[in-house]
């Protein structure tokens, strides 16, 4: 057979064990996020408080996740985390863990954007209904600030799903790491990279579908 020749048989063949990937793939983006989004809520509004030590160490935490390269963070959490604490780490939790790190000090931003971009009369008009800041922001602020956020959580979602390929480099079996097993098994580089690469494609584009469909369902409500 000639080199150049795509083996559907073999793609096909291969397709139940890369779906199995896109799934744990999807797995660890929504877990990570998930945390991500929790960090970096409490992360985002620590941005802009008064107190400047919660300010300062936020800022630290942000500054310090988003100039590193996350694959440099998960080789943290694998292969030095064990050294401080002698302790072998589970790499399904190394990959979590370095993944929602590094997502929530991304959506801290996000969320700090948002925020900033709330009229500032709203918190006013929270503390001159007897509201304490915090309360302020749980009920008044946070909220008109998650429908702005919609569209860059959707985008971080995505970014996140793409990244966390980078997990494969520890061992665990997401869907690149599958390919790469197959591939060294079959020699099917063109075939399964290809297969690899439309389930990416089909993952990316159902989020962002779902994202433009929350971003106008939240518009709609607006105009109620």
């Amino acid at each position: 057979m000639d080199n150049m020749d795509f083996d559907f048989s073999l793609a096909i063949s291969a397709l139940p064990l890369l779906l199995e990937g896109a799934l744990v793939t999807i797995k660890i983006t929504a877990i990570s996020v998930s945390f991500g989004v929790f960090i970096g809520l409490f992360a985002g509004i620590a941005r802009i408080s008064s107190f400047w030590p919660v300010r300062a160490l936020a800022g630290i935490y942000v500054d310090f996740i988003r100039g590193t390269p996350l694959l440099v963070q998960i080789f943290l959490m694998y292969f030095a985390l064990p050294v401080i604490t002698g302790m072998r780490v589970d790499p399904f939790l190394a990959a979590i863990t370095a993944c929602s790190v590094n997502s929530g000090a991304y959506v801290a931003e996000i969320f700090r954007a948002g925020i900033q971009s709330i009229d500032a009369g709203q918190m006013e008009a929270g503390r001159s209904l007897g509201m304490s800041w915090g309360q302020t922001m749980r009920y008044i602020i946070v909220p008109q600030a998650f429908k702005q956020v919609i569209p860059p959580l959707g985008n971080e979602f995505i970014a996140l799903l793409k990244d966390s390929s980078l997990v494969s480099v520890i061992g665990f079996e997401e869907l690149t790491r599958r390919g790469q097993l197959i591939i060294a098994r079959t020699y099917g580089s063109l075939e399964i990279w290809t297969c690899v690469a439309i389930l990416y494609l089909v993952m990316t584009l159902t989020i962002s579908r779902f994202v433009a469909y929350l971003e106008r369902r939240y518009k709609i409500d607006d105009r109620r």
